[in-house]
C-alpha cells in the first residue's frame, strides 16, 4: 500500500520542486535585471552615449532581454524586461521580469531631444554615428 502512495505522491513532489525553483530563478533574473538597469541608468546619467548604456546593460542580462534605455528631460530611464521559461515538464506561459530605473541627469548633460531613445540590438547597431560637433556626439 505504501507503494501506491508513493506513486501518487512522488509526481506531485517532483511539480512542486520544478515549479519552486522556476521562482528561484525568476528571483535571481529579476536581481540581475534590476542591477543590470541601475548601472545603466547611473552611466547614462554620468553623460554616457545611450547606446553604450544599452550594450553595457544587454551584456550584464540574460539572453533575449528587451533593453530600452531613454531620456526625458532631465532623467534617463533603462527598462529591462527578461521571459523566465518554466521547467520543460511544466505546461505554464513564461514569466516576464521586468525593471524599471530613473536617475536624474548630471549638470551639462545634453538634453534629451539631442539623445533618442535606444531599444534593441536593430536600433542601436543600425543607428548612423553623430558627427563629433553634432548634439550628443562623442566626447
Amino acid at each position: 500500500m505504501a507503494t501506491a502512495e508513493i506513486a501518487v505522491a512522488l509526481p506531485t513532489l517532483v511539480l512542486v520542486t520544478a515549479i519552486a525553483l522556476w521562482g528561484l530563478t525568476a528571483a535571481s533574473v529579476q536581481l540581475t535585471c534590476t542591477d543590470a538597469a541601475r548601472t545603466g541608468a547611473r552611466a547614462a546619467a554620468r553623460g554616457e552615449s545611450l547606446t553604450a548604456v544599452r550594450e553595457r546593460v544587454a551584456e550584464a542580462v540574460p539572453d533575449g532581454a528587451t533593453v530600452r534605455v531613454s531620456q526625458d528631460g532631465a532623467t534617463v530611464h533603462v527598462d529591462v524586461s527578461v521571459p523566465v521559461k518554466p521547467p520543460a515538464a511544466a505546461a505554464l506561459p513564461p514569466l516576464t521580469v521586468q525593471a524599471h530605473v530613473a536617475a536624474a541627469t548630471e549638470p551639462g548633460v545634453p538634453p534629451d531631444d539631442a539623445r533618442p531613445a535606444i531599444s534593441g540590438p536593430e536600433e542601436a547597431t543600425d543607428r548612423p554615428t553623430p558627427e563629433p560637433d553634432s548634439p550628443g556626439g562623442p566626447r
